[in-house]
């Protein structure tokens, strides 16, 4: 007798108890210092460049109000400036500083390197090439 697909509503539980372990054991590994929203933030601005708080509320699904106290807090720690718009006036751009820059890059190899590692310990070689075979379909579960 054939086994019963997976409902998705198990799937998603599933998913999403394991994707929420993973995340808290990168972020053990990656040390403190920042809330998840500023880093957030900061990964944001890595890969959209100088961006306005409008944008980046937009492109992080929150109010402009929560990303203006979360760029507050990043630029009193240094890792944000703001500068004027050059054709708006009545706007600021948001950009990382050097140091904005090298905490991203620092996170995101501390994290790549921490989830390499947990995949060469825990995975088969065939685990790994199925794992590899799910990114894609991840990734479209998190596009809009």
């Amino acid at each position: 007798m054939p086994s019963e697909a997976p409902q998705p509503r198990d799937i998603a539980e599933d998913l999403q108890l394991a994707i929420g372990m993973l995340v808290r054991q990168i972020r053990a590994t990656t040390g403190g210092g920042v809330s998840l929203s500023q880093m957030s933030v900061l990964k944001r601005l890595d890969r959209l460049g100088p961006s306005t708080a409008t944008d980046l509320a937009q492109a992080e699904k929150i109010r402009p109000q929560s990303v203006i106290a979360t760029v507050n807090s990043l630029q009193a720690d240094g890792y944000v400036t703001r500068s004027p718009h050059p054709t708006d006036g009545r706007r600021l751009v948001i950009a990382l500083t050097p140091e904005g820059e090298a905490l991203v890059r620092e996170r995101r190899e501390a994290g790549q390197g921490r989830i390499a590692e947990l995949i060469a310990e825990r995975l088969s070689p065939d685990e790994q090439h199925l794992l590899a075979e799910a990114v894609p379909l991840l990734r479209r579960l998190s596009e809009d």
